[in-house]
């Protein structure tokens, strides 16, 4: 499928949008882990978790899906049997990393594979420190899946640890404190910068003994497992907003207000960094849900100007750089990103990917080795561009149509699907020109 963006009419109107990726992931695996029913709605239906969803129907988990609506019979760590097949994870990295922690902690033998490119990425950051803790596991090559586990004994612990991590990661540290519900004592973990928190957030309502303080978290897990079912509405995902915020500044007359989206302040990178743009942004409604902040965010079109993004800045919008990337192609005057290489090692190399797709599209960009610099012009040319496999790519390249001087064709745009697979639909009912062809 192609995307087709046309510069037309205005963004106008309200939107609420799919609940949180990051939340929906680990909602289900942790409700999977309780003992008794959880409902989660919103629950976010698309690729990334459908391939969760099939891994906990492998290990013996009931589930059932009315809308967005979804039910979790939870089992409990001992409930969970060992899959017939192995269990692939798609291009679900989260999927990979949470799952491994869960099974590491659970002791029950699994093979975890997935597409050629999650094949790619690094997983070598969370085999080392589980080997550690006495997990049975190994990687194909030590470093990337298929990742293997090994049976281990139900009455033997696995090890308590003091680890920093050598990178900020939420899906590593994730993946470790899963592993620690079943370690025989704290278990400490430090990381250069914090990353995002849902995963401290959800495990202490549903009971866990954990503590956070910036950098560094601590579990100390209660033996025998017991975890609280979860009742949750999912806010919206901010990482899937920033497309259509950015859709909203750069396209004159706009103004969008975006309900009950997810404002945890390890994900809010983006607005800050819009906001030092210049950007018109404010938030209204703030409330708690679920241990998460939400509240509305109202966005209108703005005259954008370059800036600098770096330093823990970064780990707070690793997600929203490929939206960010448009937004500063719009702006006047130079933007610089530094200290992002992690975005190498995403779904495609972003920033390699990122900078040949600005460039087809006429952006004077200039890639680094850990990030990127744009000399922005407050226009852009139209034209083709390859997202190169990733979904943020194909919805920033979309949206950098809805502005440009002529038509941008975002080609197999169909992987959209694997986060937000309603894009297409909510930017045409704010407006926009934007389609779908085979």
């Amino acid at each position: 499928m192609k995307l087709i963006s046309t510069p037309g009419k205005p963004l106008l109107g309200d939107i609420a949008l799919p609940g949180d990726k990051s939340l929906s992931h680990r909602a289900v695996l942790f409700a999977a882990l309780a003992d008794g029913e959880s409902v989660i709605d919103n629950f976010l239906v698309a690729g990334v978790t459908q391939v969760m969803l099939e891994a906990l129907t492998s290990l013996g988990v009931d589930w059932e899906m009315q809308g967005s609506r979804l039910v979790i019979h939870g089992m409990g760590l001992e409930g969970l049997r060992p899959p017939a097949v192995p269990i692939h994870c798609g291009n679900s990295a989260t999927t990979m990393r949470l799952l491994t922690g869960a099974l590491a902690a659970a002791g029950i033998p699994a093979l975890l594979d997935g597409s050629p490119g999650l094949r790619h990425r690094p997983m070598g950051r969370i085999v080392a420190p589980l080997q550690a803790m006495g997990v049975p596991i190994h990687a194909s090559d030590g470093e990337t899946a298929p990742l293997r586990l090994e049976a281990r004994p139900g009455s033997q612990l696995l090890h308590a640890m003091d680890y920093r991590l050598p990178v900020s990661s939420a899906q590593v540290k994730t993946c470790l404190l899963l592993a620690a519900l079943a370690a025989d004592g704290a278990c400490i973990l430090h990381e250069p910068q914090p990353s995002r928190d849902h995963t401290e957030r959800m495990l202490a309502i549903m009971g866990v003994d954990i503590q956070a303080d910036g950098e560094q978290v601590r579990l100390a897990p209660s033996l025998p497992l017991r975890l609280r079912p979860l009742r949750l509405l999912l806010p919206g995902d901010i990482s899937s907003a920033a497309f259509l915020i950015v859709a909203t500044l750069i396209t004159s007359g706009s103004q969008i207000t975006f309900r009950d989206v997810l404002l945890n302040p390890t994900r809010t990178g983006l607005l800050e960094a819009l906001g030092a743009m210049g950007a018109e942004i404010r938030v209204e409604n703030r409330t708690e849900r679920g241990g998460e902040p939400v509240g509305d965010i109202i966005v209108a079109h703005s005259r954008l100007r370059g800036t600098v993004v770096d330093g823990p800045l970064v780990v707070r919008m690793i997600d929203e750089f490929p939206a960010f990337a448009i937004a500063a192609a719009y702006a006047k005057g130079h933007t610089v990103v530094r200290g992002a290489s992690e975005l190498r090692r995403k779904e495609s190399d972003r920033i390699a990917a990122l900078c040949r797709g600005l460039g087809a599209l006429g952006v004077d960009v200039e890639e680094a080795p850990d990030g990127f610099s744009i000399q922005g012009v407050g226009a852009l040319r139209g034209g083709k561009v390859s997202p190169s496999g990733d979904h943020r790519l194909a919805m920033a390249f979309g949206v950098a149509g809805l502005a440009a001087g002529e038509t941008v064709t975002v080609e197999a745009a169909e992987i959209i699907a694997e986060s937000y697979p309603e894009f297409v639909s909510a930017l045409r009912s704010l407006g926009a020109g934007v389609r779908l062809v085979a």
